[in-house]
């Protein structure tokens, strides 16, 4: 148990992130308070692709199974053009004999809930939902974090996980609003079960300035991406289903059948942003976590991942230091800046390449693709992000 140090940690934000740092404290011997804004502890129904690292993260908070029994493991990723042409297939269902947990899909629901389920079995303190954090102050010793309505609440620590538009992100680095990428993508979950999609499936279908990627995310569910260029702020009129459609009219594969089985009411659209990698994101007892420090675009599935990982090396450096938790969150600040900088820029960069419209830029994209694609970016992508995951495998946290 934490003696003579930090140990009541103040989390803003209840996403996946914060739950999964407030378990991971909680299993240390903290006390972690997370004070999310909305006034239901929630998350949305999009899909998410959890690569071995973060299964292997779960595992190491003692959830991999419970996940793992409602989310189909995956065996190949493929990547397609729009025509049906193969431009690669990585031979993901190889990780789970090489590491032990397979790369999933699940809904985001899901794991927020077995999250959120596995702090309420360990009796950790309630969630305070409609807690809009608007600002905090640092004091010898402590921070106070300032709310909405006018109260307040002390710490010892404070961790802002509550986004990239976050409040305590704003205080500690300025109000610099992140940059749109030039691109929009609408989710959607398709119920229905196809021949085209057996189970384990994911495709990213790559076409001229737009993209369309689906998985299974359970039994008869289907999640589906429709990305293309766009400027930001727009705003859906009813019949978007229909310009979905349109937009990939004629596409090979069970991209129609996916948008036409799809209700117009569970269509989502937003615009992608991104930041640049901050040079800190940590100041005295206040740190970021998950997309507050490192927003990653989803091009390469490793957003969830990386906040899962924020939260079990943040526990491990406040647990090492207790005494001094200002130098431990230095500690942890240097650890992931070093990890999620180069996935910031590599997922930024896949991005553009996935966005060109030029018929030249497409052709020489798609010869890049497949001289490239199952060799040296397999490799890179296994070695980069999914090894990573190992040192998960020689730790156990207290049970």
């Amino acid at each position: 148990m934490p003696v003579g140090g930090a140990r009541r940690v103040l989390i803003a934000g209840g996403g996946i992130g914060g739950l999964a740092a407030a378990l991971a404290l909680q299993r240390r011997g903290f006390d972690p308070v997370v004070y999310e804004r909305a006034e239901e502890l929630r998350d949305g129904g999009a899909g998410l692709h959890i690569w071995t690292n973060g299964v292997l993260a779960l595992d190491h908070l003692g959830l991999a199974d419970q996940v793992l029994a409602v989310a189909p493991a995956q065996q190949t990723a493929r990547f397609t053009t729009w025509r049906g042409e193969t431009l690669g297939a990585w031979p993901i269902g190889d990780f789970t004999a090489r590491y032990g947990r397979p790369t999933i899909a699940v809904e985001r629901s899901v794991l927020h809930g077995v999250l959120r389920e596995a702090l309420a079995r360990r009796g950790a303190e309630p969630v305070h939902t409609g807690a809009h954090v608007v600002g905090f102050d640092q004091r010898p010793g402590g921070v106070v974090v300032r709310f909405a309505d006018g109260t307040s609440a002390s710490g010892d620590v404070l961790i802002g996980s509550d986004g990239i538009h976050g409040a305590v992100r704003r205080v500690l680095l300025g109000d610099t609003p992140p940059r749109h990428t030039g691109y929009i993508a609408w989710r959607g979950r398709a119920p229905l079960d196809h021949p085209d999609i057996p189970p384990g499936t994911f495709n990213a279908v790559f076409g001229p300035g737009t993209r369309f990627t689906y998985y299974d995310v359970a039994p008869g569910l289907v999640h589906w991406m429709s990305v293309a260029n766009g400027p930001a702020g727009g705003r859906d009129e009813p019949g978007v289903r229909d310009l979905l459609l349109r937009r990939h009219r004629d596409w090979a594969g069970p991209v129609a059948d996916l948008l036409a089985g799809t209700p117009e009411e569970w269509i989502i659209r937003g615009d992608v942003q991104y930041r640049r990698p901050d040079r800190r994101w940590s100041e005295g007892l206040v740190t970021l976590l998950g997309d507050a420090a490192h927003p990653i675009t989803f091009n390469i599935g490793q957003g969830a991942c990386q906040a899962l990982e924020d939260a079990l090396i943040l526990a491990e450096h406040l647990e090492r230091d207790r005494g001094d938790p200002a130098s431990a969150l230095l500690r942890y600040e240097r650890e992931r800046r070093a990890r999620t900088a180069p996935m910031q820029r590599v997922a930024h960069w896949i991005g553009r390449m996935g966005a060109v419209e030029h018929p030249l830029a497409i052709r020489a994209r798609e010869a890049f693709m497949r001289r490239n694609w199952d060799t040296r970016a397999f490799a890179a992508a296994e070695k980069e992000q999914v090894a990573y995951g190992t040192r998960w495998t020689r730790t156990a946290l207290p049970a």
